[in-house]
């Protein structure tokens, strides 16, 4: 079963929860051949029902000790742009579509993403543009991110922060 694994980590990240499982984002998914969304929603104040998505077979969590398996089993990640969560997600070999929350101030996330993207590893968007860009992906494009290299994953980072 095709399924999208949506994480907003330790953080609180509603307008993602709310715009992923909207009918116009869910038909999107379907429209792709996405038939499973599992939701990680950290400490957010929305923890969707499973039947609150009809098109869709939902699934939904507050917190795991590790969602490695969430992970492993996705076709696609969908993740904040939190440095831990696309580390994971790239290093697990996963397409990553990573929504930049907007709203942040002095949004480091949004330079991480736009980095990230630059070198082929990840798209981005932002909660608006987030039904549009699962419309129109193109997920063949992206190229691996090689784990198992922290130093260098570090060295980006301070590069893409401006460090």
């Amino acid at each position: 079963m095709k399924t999208v694994f949506v994480t907003v980590g330790t953080t609180s990240f509603d307008e993602l929860i709310e715009r992923i499982t909207s009918s116009d984002t869910v038909q999107a998914l379907k429209a792709r051949g996405y038939e499973r969304l599992v939701l990680q929603v950290g400490r957010g104040s929305l923890l969707p029902a499973a039947d609150s998505c009809p098109n869709i077979r939902l699934e939904a969590f507050r917190f795991k000790d590790s969602i490695a398996a969430d992970i492993r089993q996705a076709d696609l990640v969908v993740s904040h742009a939190g440095a831990g969560s696309c580390l994971e997600a790239l290093s697990a070999g996963k397409p990553l579509l990573v929504v930049v929350n907007d709203k942040l101030m002095d949004n480091h996330q949004l330079e991480l993403a736009r980095a990230l993207h630059m070198d082929s590893h990840l798209l981005y968007c932002t909660c608006s543009t987030l039904t549009e860009t699962v419309r129109t992906m193109d997920l063949s494009v992206l190229l691996p991110f090689h784990p198992g290299q922290p130093k260098h994953f570090a060295n980006f980072l301070d590069k893409a922060l401006g460090v």
